[in-house]
């Protein structure tokens, strides 16, 4: 089968970075779904394992989680999917990537897709919006009450895939008034399309701009990028006993100043569940399924951003280089392999 893959780290520059190669097709076992790929999106993700993993013995890497497709074999142990079922998920951190034509993954992680989007527009969703539902509401859990404030969270870096899911997921889930920070003009009116209620910019200070605004102190923010630009600005604005949580990879995070306010220091990963094995595993089905029937149902919409055509190493190694650059709105995606 075809995919794309690559052997070294290397600076995406390189056309070494991300090859096309030619691999075995793999052979479903246990819970196993083998699905054929239909289009895959790019995550941040994508871009720190290919910079910083070395595959073991010369083999090659497949990236890629976020994938939608067709269920065309099944393991022994397969019970809610058959072939044929149209299916959307965002696959395991310790298994081969969705960036081949075709892929195993485990049912427990697996959702249909929704009927009302297509191949590509569907690839979009699942990573981010299993981060963002896991931090909204199994880490922050945002429907909790915050004493003395009004219910509202901040969510730093509003244009990225994670905060456009997290965005639409507050205002359809919950009351709470949500504060977006987007420090261009087409990313502020992405934000604000999605449904943020209020925009700030975080190319300047955060503090000075959330105490403008009439919402007084968030309860919750959630910060999705450049935490370490922005954490001393989120512990002076936030609400006393207020909730903090982050899912990018700063390099090192003082926790001492969250002592004085009582803060509450969330963490999410979305793969923790598939890399353990954890008892609720089977909770990131079920959120996709939910996710799709929101969609089908017109309160969800995708977060596509742009396609980039076909899956190759060329056009992988593109969204790579978006991704690196700081500068992307919504998901990048890819789909179909050349005829």
């Amino acid at each position: 089968m075809r995919a794309v893959g690559y052997q070294t780290p290397l600076p995406i520059e390189n056309p070494a970075s991300l090859q096309d190669i030619n691999l075995p097709k793999p052979v479903p076992a246990g819970r196993d779904l083998l699905v054929e790929i239909k289009a895959v999106s790019v995550n941040p993700v994508d871009t720190k394992v290919r910079r910083s993993a070395t595959p073991e013995g010369g083999q090659w890497r497949v990236l890629g989680w976020d994938a939608a497709g067709v269920v065309v074999a099944t393991g022994p142990d397969v019970t809610d999917f058959s072939i044929g079922d149209e299916v959307f998920y965002a696959g395991a951190l310790d298994r081969p990537g969705t960036n081949a034509e075709f892929h195993l993954v485990d049912e427990r992680i697996v959702g249909r897709k929704p009927r009302s989007l297509n191949w590509a527009e569907a690839a979009a969703l699942p990573l981010t919006a299993i981060t963002a539902w896991e931090m909204l509401f199994d880490r922050l859990d945002i429907q909790r009450s915050v004493p003395g404030v009004k219910p509202s969270l901040l969510i730093i870096g509003g244009g990225g895939g994670v905060s456009s899911m997290a965005i639409q997921l507050a205002r359809v889930l919950t009351d709470i008034t949500v504060i977006a920070t987007a420090s261009r003009p087409e990313t502020q009116e992405w934000v604000t399309s999605l449904g943020a209620h209020f925009v700030v910019d975080h190319s300047k200070p955060l503090a000075a701009q959330v105490a403008a605004l009439p919402t007084g102190r968030p309860g919750f923010v959630f910060s999705t990028t450049q935490t370490d630009q922005h954490v001393a600005d989120s512990v002076d604005l936030i609400a006393p006993q207020g909730h903090f949580g982050l899912i990018d990879d700063p390099a090192t995070l003082d926790a001492v100043p969250f002592k004085k306010k009582s803060l509450s220091l969330h963490w999410e990963l979305m793969f923790t569940r598939s890399l353990f094995g954890t008892a609720d595993i089977g909770k990131q089905g079920k959120l996709l399924n939910d996710v799709a029937r929101l969609v089908d149902e017109g309160r969800l919409r995708t977060t596509l951003g742009k396609n980039l055509g076909k899956i190759t190493a060329a056009n992988v190694r593109e969204a790579h280089a978006l991704i690196e650059s700081g500068h992307t709105k919504g998901k990048i995606v890819l789909e179909g392999f050349p005829a």
